[in-house]
């Protein structure tokens, strides 16, 4: 398999199913000749042309919008916010519409449309353009929510998410575009709903969410000097969320660690924490720990970015707290 950046495999899952099937067209701010935002759809308006890599206005309504009624009219849009931020001013075209017209048609209606959105810290982007906003989507029933956190993942998981029949919100980590992985040059997709070990372990399980995967993996670096074996477990998806085998690391490890870039309070962690506290509590020997960004505003100051951040050091002092 050949080495890809995060930002590589997303391009070549897009243009491969843009090749497969001639309805899945692109929409959104500068997506075209520009290539996106963040250059995710770099190349994609060259090959398949303005009718199928299409710029809108500044408005995310209608970006929204007009995505959720080409997908009930028989299209597969793909539309990317610039931020997800942005998604404020495109709720009700999200949640009550996009969300509902299946269940409102008495499933004779489908919604097969990708909402692509960066989201997280680290750029220094201030707190307009630095959020994790997973939480959010994970509540409304009717979006699947997918949020991978590597190469491999990020194209797989692209694939699966342009060809379901219902609305998906992709959430991509910024400082994820630069990661290496091996990717096939094949199309593949990955199921949702299936989380991944990517590191095994026996001590503490570690749930851990897009780029808070890496920093989790770093930690178990860490910990292993300290003879504590880390379990690492990515969900890939939040909605539907596997919980089979989370419940499955915790009842080997007897320890749970759930970690995301989102403010702690109510963030996707205490949906996780919830979880294994109704359905493995006999098996845990400590209480669960969540690491996670604090109640506030992304700061623009960089130092105060990066103490804003969830690091390695607080994994590791999550652990150690309870092992």
């Amino acid at each position: 398999m050949a080495k890809k950046t995060y930002l590589q495999a997303l391009n070549e899952a897009l243009r491969q199913e843009m090749e497969r099937d001639e309805n899945v067209f692109i929409i959104g701010e500068d997506v075209g000749q520009f290539g996106g935002c963040f250059g995710v759809t770099q190349g994609l308006f060259d090959t398949f042309g303005e009718a199928r890599v299409m710029d809108t206005p500044i408005t995310e309504s209608v970006i929204v919008g007009a995505a959720a009624g080409a997908a009930a009219s028989g299209l597969r849009p793909v539309a990317e916010l610039m931020f997800v931020d942005f998604i404020g001013v495109a709720l009700d075209q999200l949640f009550n519409q996009a969300a509902k017209m299946r269940f409102m048609f008495g499933g004779k209606a489908k919604v097969p449309m990708v909402l692509r959105m960066p989201q997280g810290a680290g750029i220094g982007a201030a707190a307009q353009h630095s959020q994790s906003l997973e939480a959010w989507f994970m509540h409304i029933p009717g979006i699947k929510v997918v949020i991978p956190s590597t190469p491999y993942d990020a194209k797989g998981l692209l694939v699966s998410a342009i060809r379901d029949d219902n609305p998906v919100v992709f959430l991509e980590h910024k400082m994820l575009y630069g990661l290496e992985g091996e990717v096939p040059e094949e199309s593949y997709a990955i199921e949702f709903g299936k989380a991944d070990v990517k590191r095994e372990g026996t001590d503490v399980t570690v749930v851990a969410t897009s780029l808070m995967v890496q920093t989790a993996l770093s930690a178990a670096e860490v910990l292993a000097k300290d003879g504590i074996s880390v379990e690492v477990v990515d969900p890939r998806c939040l909605q539907p969320l596997d919980s089979a085998t989370i419940i499955a690391s915790v009842e080997k490890t007897h320890a749970l660690v759930v970690a995301h870039e989102a403010v702690t309070f109510a963030g996707p962690g205490a949906e996780i924490a919830a979880l294994v506290a109704e359905q493995a509590l006999d098996f845990l020997d400590a209480p669960i720990k969540r690491v996670g960004a604090p109640f506030a505003p992304v700061p623009f100051s960089p130092p105060l970015e990066q103490a804003y951040i969830p690091g390695v050091d607080a994994i590791v002092a999550a652990v150690k707290a309870i092992r």
